[in-house]
Formats: structure tokens, C-alpha cells, sequence
């Protein structure tokens, strides 16, 4: 389960950086990163 919260998290933030550079949708690019930070077991955590 760790490890699939941290892939999960992973993707979250290169695809919030991906909406940033390519798309130029900053706010969205920061939600995608905000949550990838809060699911990846590295930062907070949402799931425990």
C-alpha cells in the first residue's frame, strides 16, 4: 500500500507539472500537485 500511495502521488505531481508547462493551467497544475503531496506518504497523508 505504500508504495502504491507513493506512485500515486508521483504521478500526481509530474502530471501537475505537465498542466503547468504544457497547458499553461496553473491552477490546476497546483491542485494536482497540492493533492500529490497530500497523498504521497512522504508528506501529510490523507490516508493514515
Amino acid at each position: 500500500m505504500y508504495t502504491l500511495l507513493w506512485l500515486l502521488a508521483v504521478i500526481l505531481v509530474i502530471a501537475g507539472i505537465y498542466v503547468i508547462v504544457a497547458r499553461r493551467e496553473i491552477l490546476w497544475g497546483i491542485v494536482l500537485i497540492v493533492v500529490g503531496l497530500l497523498v504521497g506518504p512522504g508528506g501529510v497523508s490523507i490516508f493514515g
